[in-house]
């Protein structure tokens, strides 16, 4: 199974990533995470296997997070109402996510994508 790379094009990070993927010739599914951004079920199959708190999977940086005043109000929210929200708009994620078929890894950690990928 090719492991799935999901980006956003103008994330300089994701750049980064996508050429890393691409020096190390290693194939794998494109797919635009605001265009098509993760469902509730796919993040409840994919929290587990990252092995963080739902909470890491949020763009904290981003202007939607921002906008909606997440800081404040994620802590009230519970697991799945935070996985709602996540699964409401691809610009909540935290990006890029790469999904092997065991391992998801939150954000361009090259070791790690090396060890999952290698």
């Amino acid at each position: 199974m090719k492991p799935i790379f999901l980006q956003y094009p103008a994330c300089s990070t994701c750049q980064k990533a996508k050429k890393w993927l691409t020096e190390n010739n290693i194939e794998y599914t494109n797919r635009l995470i605001v265009e098509d951004n993760p469902t509730i079920e796919e993040l409840k199959a994919w929290i587990p296997l990252s092995g963080l708190p739902v909470r890491k999977f949020f763009n904290t940086s981003g202007l939607v997070y921002k906008a909606l005043q997440l800081k404040d109000r994620l802590p009230e929210m519970n697991e799945a109402e935070r996985i709602t929200l996540l699964a409401s708009d691809g610009k909540l994620v935290k990006r890029p996510l790469l999904v092997g078929e065991n391992q998801v890894i939150v954000g361009f950690q090259p070791e790690a994508w090396e060890k999952l990928l290698g």
